[in-house]
This record gives C-alpha cells, structure tokens and sequence, in this order.
C-alpha cells in the first residue's frame, strides 16, 4: 500500500523588519513598573519602539519624545556612584529609567535622542568621530522626513477650537499650530501660559514664502519646516513652551506573543483581524445585508386599513334642522322619502262632509259653508311654501272628487225637501191659499 505523499513544507512569509535611526536592547522602567524589563528598542523620528526581540516586526509599546524635556545620568538604586549604565529619560509627563550594558551604549543613546529632538549633533557627550558621522547622518534623515510631514502639535482647528483645547487640556502641552485663516498655505501658532493666575493666549503668524516658513515677528525668522518652527518656541521660550499633543496612544492591531518551535523564542504575532460577525459557510448561500430602516414620523403614519370582510359604514354629521313650515318637507340638500305614517293619515282620515239638517234646508247656508270649506282647504294646500312642489297629482284629484261628492249631496238634499213641501202642500188644500 502506498503512503500518502505529505505537502512540501512551505515557510512562513517574514514581515520585512522596521528600520530604526538607531536600535539595541534596553532595559526600560516606568513609573508604574517595580522592577526592569528587557525590550529590543528602536529610534524612528520622535519616536521609541519597544519590541520582545530584535525579530518582531510588531512593537509591544511605543513611547513619544514630542514632550521631551531632558536627559540625565543616574546612579543605580543604593549606590552613590555611577556605572555609566543608567540614564532618565524625563519627558513632561512622566519620567522613564534605562539600563543598557556600557557606557559606550548609553552615550550612542543620549546621542541619537538629542539629535532627533533638538536637530543638531549634541558635542557634551563621549563619543567617537564615527559615532558622530552617524548622528549627522540621522540629522539629515530627520530634517527631511519632518519637511514632509506635520508636526504631532499641527491640528486642523480653528482660532477659537484651539484656545478651547489649550485651557481644557493644560496637562497635553501648550503650544498648538493650526491652518492659518488667510488662505494662503501659512499656519499660526497658539500659545497658553499663566500670568498671576490668569491664562494668557497667543497667538502668532507663520507665513509661507517657497520651501521655507518665516515667522512674523519683530525680527523674522526662516525656518526650514514646521518641526523647526516648533523648537524655535521651545528654544525661545527656555522651553517654557511645550507642544501640545493629545494622549492617544492606542494600538490598531491585535497581536499576541508566541513561542517558536524549532528555536523556542517568543514572536509577537499580529494576525489580519476578520470583520465583524461569523464568516459565510463556503458555498452557502450568501447573506444579504441589512437594509436601513428609517424611523416613520407620527405625521406621515398612514391610517390603518379597514377590513374587506366587513362592511363599514362611515357616518355624516346630520345637518342643522331647518325652520321650514311644513315640518314633512325634507332638506332640499338630502332629500328623503316622504314618511309613509303622514301619507296614511291623509287616507285613512278624510274630512268629513258637513251635516245638513233636514227639518231646515238651508240651501244657501250650505252652499256658502261648502265653498268655504273648499276655500280654506285650498288655501291651506295652496300656502306658498317649499311643499307645494311635492303635492302628487292623486291627492290632487281625490280632493277634487271629494268636493264634487260633497256639492251632489247638497244638491241631493234639496230636492228632498223641495219634494216634502210639495207633497205637504198636496196633502192640506187650504195651505195653497
């Protein structure tokens, strides 16, 4: 049975190691460390990397020499005299303690810190013609890198923004370059001191004349860059001015330390972090994202629908009574149908004829009571009012056949006496004479 070929075993990929002005292993105490940890240290511009070896490309801390403020030689804890070995590093905030193997390294230390600080070749320290060849080099580095860079104190503010900054934060500095408001590529410098308790600001102009800035004072002065700008305020100042610079020294990488196999040396290990939330399964389908969902004001949530099961009646408000004169008259605005109760009681209650008395025909007495009978029942269907319209033809005709009814009656009824008094008269002779 043949085995299974195992892969070729495939080298991790190195990381390209950073590059430093100057770099070795020091030993670093802070203010809140009880004892001294051993780090690979390197110096890149204004700053200090400190690294678990000297084969890790990610640092484990970083220190800033912005608020830098001096240098010193200490002796070691309990003894008087000094092995060349210690040194401070006294920044403005907090004071940090080294330990190197010479006095020959703590020199080249000292050396390359002041350089990059203070932009010269320091000429108070021991060391050798090559050793300051290497430092005018570093000079020259730095001078070129701050020529294309801004200042850490350079802050995109305005006049106002930066005097609220000075007197919030006293503890960050108080010397702050922003862009100047004249348009024309120059910035100004702002300045915070106390005067007898009182804070006074400043503020100052740094015009833009070709590769240099000039700052506008009694006697103006040309400087190279931006950073040159800020040490001729220090320098000026007896460094009583100091660059302001916020306390934002957070990583943006995850890493971790991790022990080599083969050699057993710790590496720091800075993995690419995925994105936030569970990756998709491979092949699976692939999830949509989020639609944004905006907030519906209480103005433009629409009614809610009714239900198309079931029939809604939406009511009206029912319009003001009207005084009309025939109560049984509708609103012209809605008409209604004629109440059938009223219509009834027009049928089943006619007016009733005037009784005649027999005994005493009284033929003009009746014709006169009938047509005023007939006059105030026309009247009171001819009233000119808003009903009139509404009277039906039908009602119009039993009306006129009642008064027709009634007009034969009385007619009916005279002849009947007309015909007694004949018969009277037939019956006693002596009543014709």
């Amino acid at each position: 049975m043949a085995l299974a070929l195992r892969p070729p075993r495939v080298p991790k990929p190195k990381s390209s190691l950073p590059s430093h002005y100057h770099e070795s292993f020091l030993e670093k105490k802070g203010p809140r460390d009880r004892d001294y940890k051993k780090f690979w240290a390197g110096l890149q511009g204004l700053t200090l990397y400190f690294y678990s070896s000297n084969r890790d490309s990610q640092h484990m801390e970083k220190l800033d020499l912005g608020m830098f403020v001096k240098l010193t030689d200490e002796a070691p804890r309990g003894s008087s005299h000094d092995h060349g070995t210690h040194f401070c590093l006294v920044l403005q905030n907090q004071e940090i303690k080294f330990k190197v193997e010479s006095l020959e390294s703590r020199e080249m230390w000292k050396g390359f810190i002041l350089t990059v600080v203070e932009l010269r070749v320091p000429s108070n320290l021991n060391l050798l013609p090559g050793h300051l060849y290497m430092m005018a080099e570093v000079l020259a580095k730095e001078e070129a890198r701050r020529a294309l860079e801004m200042p850490s104190c350079f802050l995109k503010v305005s006049r106002l923004e930066a005097q609220l900054l000075l007197e919030r934060h006293p503890e960050c500095g108080n010397l702050l370059l922003r862009p100047s408001g004249d348009g024309a590529g120059g910035v100004s410098v702002s300045t915070l001191q106390t005067l007898n308790g009182t804070p006074v600001v400043r503020h100052y102009r740094v015009k833009r004349e070709g590769p240099k800035y000039v700052i506008d004072v009694e006697e103006p002065f040309s400087c190279t860059s931006l950073d040159a700008v800020v040490n001729y305020f220090v320098s000026h100042s007896n460094k009583k001015l100091m660059p302001f610079l916020l306390d934002d020294d957070y990583e943006k990488v995850i890493g971790y330390a991790e022990t080599d196999k083969e050699n057993g040396e710790s590496v720091w290990v800075a993995p690419s972090a995925p994105g936030p939330g569970p990756a998709p399964p491979r092949g699976g389908p692939k999830q949509l994202p989020p639609s944004a969902i905006t907030p519906v004001s209480s103005q433009d949530k629409l009614p809610p629908l009714l239900n198309q099961d079931e029939d809604y009646v939406i009511p009206i408000g029912d319009d003001p009574a009207a005084n009309y004169v025939n109560g049984d008259v509708p609103s012209p605005s809605r008409p209604v149908v004629p109440k059938p109760r009223k219509l009834a009681m027009f049928q089943a209650k006619p007016p009733k004829p005037p009784i005649v008395p027999k005994s005493e025909p009284k033929k003009g007495l009746n014709s006169g009571l009938a047509r005023k009978l007939a006059v105030s029942s026309a009247q009171a269907f001819s009233s000119p009012t808003t009903g009139l319209a509404d009277v039906t033809a039908e009602l119009k005709g039993k009306l006129q056949r009642r008064l027709a009814l009634q007009h034969a009656a009385e007619c009916t009824g005279d002849q009947r006496a007309n015909l007694q008094v004949w018969r009277i008269c037939q019956a006693d002779p002596s009543s014709q004479n």
